[in-house]
């Protein structure tokens, strides 16, 4: 069974971009190239833990409306949230109204700050799991991985939620920790590209 998909230009592209028009531009434009930049990873993990139970398709199409309601994912004005804050964004319907996923953004925050404080960046951190090459599965045939479990359970031991290790090995394969697109993905040489020049956040 093929693991791709024909895109609008006719071009193969990740089977999962099928189950939604708008999942195209956002396979071609994001998904798998390299991320050094901590709001971005921040914020990444923040969304993948409010997909938990749902799908991408959902997150995506309100991602803009997290991006508002949480500052940007600016970790410094998060922790700042107390509860009324997560009254009032219980009250938002332009976000997944759930109260132990809101009050897990909040907690992260100031995990994420004793964190930088640790290691200097969210970025320097999260690559030190990035796994060998002979470590990798298949493309697209994995929902977890080693390295995956090793960040979930490092983060959890920092006092993180919602970071299971499906909900890491997501946040893993978009900002791309690992190269996951389909071996014939017209993106996936892209991505090989662009993590040969991305330089390794220390």
């Amino acid at each position: 069974m093929s693991a791709t998909v024909l895109g609008p230009d006719g071009r193969p592209r990740c089977k999962w971009c099928a189950q939604a028009p708008e999942f195209f531009a956002y396979h071609d434009q994001e998904w798998g190239f390299p991320v050094g930049d901590d709001r971005r990873l921040f914020g990444k993990l923040c969304l993948e833990g409010f997909q938990s139970g749902l799908s991408w398709r959902t997150i995506l199409a309100k991602r803009e409306n997290f991006r508002k309601a949480f500052h940007s994912f600016n970790i410094s004005s998060i922790v700042k949230f107390r509860a009324s804050d997560v009254e009032r964004l219980l009250k938002n319907d332009g976000i997944i109204r759930h109260r132990g996923k809101i009050e897990a953004v909040i907690n992260n925050a100031r995990c994420a700050e004793e964190l930088v404080r640790e290691a200097g960046s969210i970025a320097a951190y999260v690559w030190r799991f990035e796994p060998r090459p002979d470590e990798l599965a298949p493309p697209l045939t994995a929902s977890t991985s080693p390295a995956s479990i090793a960040l979930s359970k490092d983060l959890k031991k920092r006092g993180w939620a919602f970071v299971g290790p499906t909900t890491v090995y997501a946040f893993m394969q978009s900002m791309g920790i690992i190269n996951d697109h389909a071996e014939d993905c017209v993106t996936r040489q892209e991505v090989v590209r662009a993590r040969k020049a991305f330089k390794k956040p220390t």
